[in-house]
């Protein structure tokens, strides 16, 4: 039988000062709520779209078990911009497996872009990441992921522990159907410390220090005919996206 450890959560008032003590904290559905102005079930009517993601052809492993969705925005002064849609692309230093390639993927639903709950989540982070390290536009990329157990198995981060080559990382869990595994674990980039624990409320979020930590999240199993696990990653970079200065 394997433990299951549960979040560190903090609450709303702890979010800062967790962050510049430990490089990242954790939150509950309440507290995102809380912290963006909205009830925890408004983010909801999201749900539905990630029943149309489109599969991930880029994994090296040959895996069939991810499908994602990748649109880009820059947030300033409270203001959420869509950006002509674009590749993803990071750097091999902190991507080892799909670092280097210019990814395309399908963009998001537009009618996702129009919810209340999405425009206030995204200046809310863009507001805690001015907070941390100075007003100035934020280069958002907004991931929708379904790591599924198609292949027996799903890898939520077939890369291994990562940093993502940004400022800011928020992992949020939208839902787990009929899996086990899936465990978050953060470490500390400079030293021995780290924490596990697994996500299993909807809606609850993980927001990282990307230049303090690095994470990852384990495999997945089935518990049923066929699980799957469903979450937004949203990164936060100052200056530019990645790949726009090679």
């Amino acid at each position: 039988m394997v433990a299951t450890f549960l979040p560190p959560y903090s609450s709303p008032d702890q979010l800062l000062p967790r962050m510049r003590e430990r490089g990242y904290t954790v939150l509950s559905p309440d507290s995102i709520g809380t912290l963006c102005g909205f009830s925890p079930g408004s983010l909801d009517a999201l749900k539905p779209s990630w029943d149309d993601l489109q599969p991930d052809l880029y994994l090296k492993d040959g895996g069939r078990y991810r499908r994602r969705r990748h649109s880009c925005f820059v947030v300033e002064d409270g203001r959420v911009t869509l950006t002509p849609h674009r590749a993803h692309w990071q750097s091999p230093d902190y991507n080892a497996l799909h670092g280097g390639m210019r990814r395309w993927f399908e963009p998001m639903h537009p009618s996702v872009l129009l919810q209340p709950g999405w425009t206030q989540l995204l200046t809310t982070l863009g507001q805690w990441c001015s907070s941390l390290k100075g007003a100035q536009p934020w280069y958002v990329e907004a991931h929708q992921f379904r790591i599924d157990t198609t292949d027996g198995i799903g890898r939520p981060t077939p890369e291994g522990a990562h940093r993502d080559g940004v400022d800011f990382v928020a992992v949020m869990l939208v839902d787990r159907v009929d899996i086990k595994g899936g465990e978050t674990r953060v470490f500390d980039a400079a030293g021995p410390d780290g924490q596990r624990f697994t996500l299993e409320a909807p809606w609850s979020l993980i927001f990282l220090d990307d230049e303090r930590v690095i994470h990852e999240s384990t495999p997945i199993l089935p518990v049923a005919e066929r699980g799957y696990r469903d979450t937004l990653v949203l990164t936060f970079r100052a200056g530019a996206f990645q790949g726009d200065d090679i």
